[in-house]
């Protein structure tokens, strides 16, 4: 693949301008739009930081545990240093709204919503309708503020497993006023989009979902086998696919709620890393090779992180 191939899939699946990716990559605009057009070739370092940045967007399935290890000692030393991070959200009104803005954004984002970060915002804290936006649009934002309130009162109150009535109910708020049978099992065939992943029958949902509940409430005490642990259960709800729609951001919040049983801060799956997610995510449920996964949700954890810095 040449550079400029490379270049044009970075701008393609992370939604980055060349004007932002020039500057991720430290050139001018009619430096990386002469390498982009094929006029010039970016030297080696440059194209050191191409290949850097096309793994971090696309994926890249040959991450080995050395990496693991490095993010394993980064997330200790930030436990150290936000010992209880549900707490801290909790008890701080400006990290919260940075938090629900950020996980409303993103969750949105990666399943199609045009809104950006600031019309998220306008709806969210000032109720503001976005003109020429359809209803749906304004609808998800509103329905995942309601989720994730849901969810934070629920890890607040409850020190009890995850069930699936928690799991339903979730989803019940996510798409509410959006499908029908919000709140309940699929009750036909379903593929994941893009994906050749095979999902549950769904006459074999309630059993796997069962299955599923089991092993997400078995929590881990190493920090290795928690990330591990948050990997593996997210992509098998998304394999198992329950709902005929809502998956995703149903799926996304449940890692929310393990991580903070866990005693981390939030896992923040950004929407310009939308097809490394997808990469791995398929790399686990296919090839049950869970550590690019698991890495991922490492550096989803450090982005959670930054939120409590607020």
């Amino acid at each position: 693949m040449t550079v400029a191939q490379k270049l044009h899939r970075i701008q393609k699946y992370s939604g980055r301008t060349q004007e932002e990716l020039a500057r991720d990559l430290d050139v001018s605009f009619p430096t990386f739009n002469s390498w982009v057009n094929g006029k010039s070739q970016p030297r080696t370092k440059a194209v050191e930081k191409i290949n850097f940045l096309y793994l971090e967007y696309l994926g890249d399935t040959s991450i080995g545990k050395d990496v693991l290890e490095k993010q394993i000692i980064k997330l200790q030393q930030l436990q150290q240093q936000f010992p209880n991070p549900f707490s801290l959200i909790m008890s701080r009104k400006d990290i919260y709204d940075e938090f629900l803005l950020s996980m409303t954004y993103h969750t949105n984002s990666i399943e199609g919503s045009t809104f950006n970060e600031p019309e998220v915002r306008a709806v969210l804290f000032d109720d503001v309708t976005i003109p020429n936006k359809s209803f749906r649009e304004h609808q998800e934002v509103k329905n995942h503020q309601g989720a994730l309130g849901f969810a934070m009162r629920w890890v607040r109150d409850n020190n009890g497993t995850v069930d699936q009535k928690l799991i339903k109910h979730i989803h019940q708020i996510l798409m509410n006023g959006l499908m029908h049978n919000a709140g309940e099992y699929r009750t036909h065939s379903v593929r994941i989009a893009g994906a050749r992943v095979p999902t549950s029958n769904h006459m074999s949902i309630e059993n796997h979902m069962s299955k599923f509940i089991n092993t997400l409430n078995k929590l881990q005490k190493d920090t290795n086998s928690q990330i591990e642990h948050v990997a593996q259960t997210h992509a098998r709800f998304e394999q198992i696919h329950p709902f005929s729609d809502g998956n995703g951001r149903v799926g996304r919040l449940l890692m929310n709620i393990i991580s903070f049983k866990y005693g981390m801060a939030p896992v923040l799956v950004r929407k310009e890393k939308k097809q490394a997610y997808y990469t791995y995510l398929k790399e686990s449920q296919v090839k049950n090779n869970n550590i690019p996964l698991t890495s991922y949700i490492f550096d989803a954890l450090f982005e959670g992180y930054k939120l409590l810095n607020t």
